[in-house]
């Protein structure tokens, strides 16, 4: 089983900062590709960025280039990942989901793509 725990969401104002953090626990073991995704309200989940096992890593969304950093560590066997992002704007409000997949694919940037969830970290910025 694999389970992911997102944290670090809150409510910021505009030009703030935030680090998203999310925990992999694999009972199994298994090399993982990792994503960010966000949804906002009454909009479709859309990928932000994701980072290859090796550390290599692609910003799905324009608008977060430049102001978004993915990351990951891992350390006693626990992976993490992150999400520093800076500059944010209210268009950055969403709820965003941590996202896993043994290895990796092509089309990484979908969600269809990824087998396991975590329940997501809500993210608001005021204007």
């Amino acid at each position: 089983q694999v389970q992911l725990v997102e944290s670090g969401g809150d409510s910021v104002q505009a030009g703030g900062s935030l680090r998203l953090s999310c925990v992999l626990s694999a009972y199994t073991g298994g090399t993982y590709s990792m994503g960010w995704f966000r949804q906002a309200p009454g909009k479709q989940r859309e990928g932000v960025a994701y980072i290859y096992p090796g550390g290599s890593s692609t910003y799905c969304s324009a608008s977060v280039k430049g102001r978004f950093t993915i990351s990951r560590s891992r350390d006693n066997g626990k992976n993490t990942l992150y999400l520093q992002m800076n500059s944010l704007t209210p268009e950055d409000t969403a709820m965003y989901y941590c996202a896993a997949r043994l290895f990796a694919t092509s089309e990484m940037c979908k969600d269809s793509e990824y087998n396991y969830w975590g329940r997501g970290t809500q993210v608001t910025v005021s204007s």
